[in-house]
């Protein structure tokens, strides 16, 4: 049986797709490379490529697909700087990766030993690292093929047998003068062993070593949350059957958290001077830029900030009523009418959140750009059903099955900027134009680096926090009854707030009363319904309506609900703005090629929660933060975040992807 794929960049273009050329053939015993055209991209773009392809097909683990993203940029980045005569390279060389030269003589060119290093360092890490994933056979099989379609020999350093790198009688024993192949290939042996030692687990896939979560896990097909007993910490999901966020199926009942521990791993760019050491039940949680505590309760009802907290879940709540375009609603979501925020916009503090968040319509405070700094002219208007767009971002950002993770999909962002005819390819947009090669090698770097550290502070503040997701949160709330008017009987002061036409109480003669009328003084929310009202998500629609609370779900699949970690801080907000301030610094310009980044999602075609969109959705954006700002809204109308997790994750990103940056940069010009 076999099957036939395209790689393909995330972006366009307009009006032409961006498409990677490369066509494989995958099948039981094999996967080979059937087209490429030779020199339309660098080596390092290639790998890249075949790598987020590899994340695609592997298990949805942000944290450990950063760390990969970077390992793999850094041994790229080194197997081209040692050939250059300013920059300095960032593993070889240094105690972990001894090297006192020679280099290994030049056969043919300079290019073709760059070439060749790099692409037998890449190979030899990513062959290590995915050996044990779901589609270990396809990926393998795939990086042999690029080996062979470019001219190597895949191995050339395992010549007795086909075991993983990890396995090898070689492994460290490489004499990396004897030519470019045998020093990319002893780089990324060193890269083997490091992470080996780096605090990550990956000698034991990475699972935990001592976090274990204080909440009975929640069976969300059941009604509200009983099994509560803390709620302010992360709370397990009890599924039957759990497929993560790439579509690859797990049998576990309760996921556990993933990446608790990720904050011990070793980091890039992150400084001591940001770091905090906090212990709980006798263990260490190193936390890099800690943004305190947030909001929470106890079981009691004290607590900190409890309205902040109660406003905070209900808001996501409410966002949930627009993911029905029945409803009418057009919006603008031109770079004309959302954007344009700066740092300074943010809010200062948590009740500054009310004002920044439009509690009833949606999205923030922005304003948007007055023209395209690229043409002088105004950006036009986008008009579309405002049900179609929030469920379009939910799903474009969340990175769904098939997905290269939050990390990678920045990857995808920046090989779109990187094929824009407009883009002058200078390191913060001046100096010489490098080659397609430095460029790639030099932008990879700083962004994995910038994506891995990203990874190492916000997992080491969801593992220290344990933060409740909503759907834990607003089930709970709802169950203690409402905050806002003390006079009815189902009054709470950590109960939910009402509001309405968004959230109210079941009154006699609503239809949600039940014939015994058990609903009545229970909660209701007007919201998306819910996976259950759909026989097919191909092609049905839940909509939205009156639900009770003890239904709410996420805008998500009943196999997930809910990624399986802690909420606060945002994975997707600390990632998506550290990607924006390296994608500006490295260009030297805020702003996309040519004044605009957009993504089509075609009526009907790129849903997959359920049917839709009712009609070609094209999201733009002027400039990066731009996108980053979207992405963090979209995991808010997807039901995943709260504001609280969000605001801390863009600015703790805005600092790591201005560090990573200027870390890097000195390697480029030490």
């Amino acid at each position: 049986m076999t099957r036939f794929s395209i790689f393909k960049a995330a972006f366009k273009i307009a009006p032409i797709y961006i498409t990677f050329p490369i066509l494989f053939l995958v099948s039981l015993s094999s996967v080979s490379v059937a087209q490429y055209e030779i020199g339309q991209y660098s080596v390092a773009r290639m790998w890249n490529e075949a790598l987020l392809n590899a994340i695609r097909d592997d298990f949805a683990r942000p944290t450990v697909h950063a760390r990969n993203l970077f390992h793999t940029s850094a041994v790229m980045y080194d197997a081209w700087a040692i050939y250059d005569p300013v920059a300095e390279p960032y593993l070889l060389g240094s105690p972990d990766c001894p090297f006192i030269g020679p280099l290994p003589v030049i056969q043919t060119s300079l290019e073709d030993a760059r070439n060749e290093a790099i692409s037998h360092a890449a190979f030899r890490l990513m062959s290590h690292r995915f050996q044990s994933a779901p589609s270990a056979l396809e990926s393998l099989g795939f990086f042999e093929s690029l080996m062979e379609h470019l001219g190597y020999d895949a191995r050339a350093f395992w010549p007795n047998s086909a075991a993983p790198v990890s396995n090898s009688a070689q492994f460290g024993q490489i004499d990396y003068t004897q030519s470019p192949a045998a020093l990319g290939s002893y780089i990324a042996d060193c890269m083997i062993q490091r992470g080996l030692e780096d605090g990550s687990n990956e000698a034991n896939n990475y699972i935990n070593t001592f976090y274990e979560p204080v909440n009975p896990p929640l069976n969300p097909l059941m009604r509200g949350n009983p099994t509560l007993q803390n709620p302010t910490r992360w709370q397990p999901l009890e599924l039957e059957r759990f497929i993560d966020q790439s579509g690859i199926g797990i049998d576990s009942g309760a996921p556990p958290f993933l990446g608790a521990e990720w904050g011990q791993v070793a980091p890039f760019a992150l400084s001591p001077d940001d770091l905090k050491i906090f212990e709980r039940d006798g263990q260490r949680y190193p936390v890099y830029h800690d943004p305190g505590v947030p909001p929470y309760i106890t079981a009691t009802g004290t607590g900190q900030l409890i309205e902040e907290y109660l406003w905070n879940f209900a808001l996501v709540a409410a966002w949930s009523s627009h993911l029905d375009p029945d409803d009418g609603v057009m919006i603008d979501i031109s770079p004309a009418s959302f954007g344009n925020l700066s740092s300074s916009d943010l809010p200062k503090n948590v009740q500054e959140y009310r004002n920044f968040y439009n509690f009833v319509d949606g999205g923030d405070s922005s304003q948007g750009h007055a023209v395209n700094p690229k043409t002088g002219l105004p950006y036009e208007a986008n008009m579309v059903l405002r049900g179609d767009y929030t469920r379009v971002l939910a799903e474009f950002w969340a990175d769904g099955p098939d997905s290269e993770t939050p990390p990678g999909h920045w990857f995808t962002v920046l090989n779109y900027v990187s094929d824009q005819a407009s883009l002058q390819k200078r390191i913060a947009g001046s100096g010489p134009v490098l080659s397609d090669l430095e460029w790639d090698v030099k932008a990879y770097f700083t962004l994995g680096g910038a994506m891995h550290d990203s990874a190492v502070a916000a997992w080491g503040i969801k593992g220290w926090y344990d933060y409740i997701r909503p759907i834990s949160a607003l089930r709970a709330m709802a169950d203690r009854g409402q905050s806002t008017d003390p006079t009815k009987a189902n009054y709470s002061p950590t109960g939910i707030p009402l509001a309405k036409g968004l959230i109210e109480v079941v009154e006699v003669g609503d239809p949600l009363a039940a014939n015994d009328f058990q609903n009545i003084g229970k909660i209701k929310l007007r919201a998306w319904r819910g996976p259950g009202f759909m026989r097919s998500p191909i092609l049905d629609t839940a909509g939205v309506d009156w639900i009770l609370s003890d239904y709410w779900w996420p805008y998500q699949r009943p196999t997930f609900v809910t990624p399986p970690f802690a909420g606060y801080v945002s994975g997707h907000s600390t990632f998506s703005r550290a990607a924006a301030e390296v994608l500006t610094l490295i260009t030297g310009d805020p702003f996309f090629p040519d004044g605009v980044g957009e993504f089509i999602a075609p009526k009907g075609d790129f849903l997959v929660f359920e049917e839709g969109p009712s009609t070609d959705i094209v999201l733009q954006w002027a400039t990066y933060r731009d996108a980053s700002d979207q992405t963090s809204l979209s995991r808010i109308w997807g039901g995943i975040h709260p504001p609280i997790d969000d605001i801390p994750g863009r600015l703790i990103g805005e600092q790591i992807g201005i560090d990573a940056f200027a870390f890097a940069r000195q390697y480029f010009n030490p």
